[in-house]
């Protein structure tokens, strides 16, 4: 009876932390500039720009800046609609309440995102 009483004790509180959490999350499209694209994290300022074959990245310090300039993965990401692979300085980019981003291949595919995630709400 302990057991099953922890059990559910467990799954509510898990329940109600992610029905917060996913209830809190808003996405909005961001300046790529504002983006650090080694951490995928959004800055409130422009970061350090990082030009590589013909297209301008952005890290938030010299070790992202060297990273995103050294390691061709880090310049890519999925976009989470089409599960396919986008460039991140060409990428429509979102972020979160906490500053989680996103990448997306285009406007339409983050509209189509956000409209998902309003129904599972």
């Amino acid at each position: 009876m302990k057991k099953i009483t922890s059990l559910l004790l467990a799954f509510s509180t898990f329940a109600l932390f992610s029905q917060i959490s996913f209830a809190a999350e808003t996405w909005k499209i961001v300046p790529n500039k504002n983006v650090c694209m080694v951490t995928d994290q959004l800055f409130p300022k422009a970061q350090i720009p990082v030009e590589q074959d013909g297209k301008t990245y952005f890290g938030c310090c010299e070790n992202c800046k060297a990273t995103l300039a050294t390691d061709a993965k880090v310049r890519s990401a999925i976009d989470p609609e089409s599960k396919q692979s986008v460039d991140k300085a060409t990428a429509t980019i979102a972020a979160n309440d906490e500053g989680s981003v996103l990448y997306f291949q285009n406007k339409a595919n983050f509209e189509k995102y956000v409209k998902g995630l309003s129904k599972k709400k």
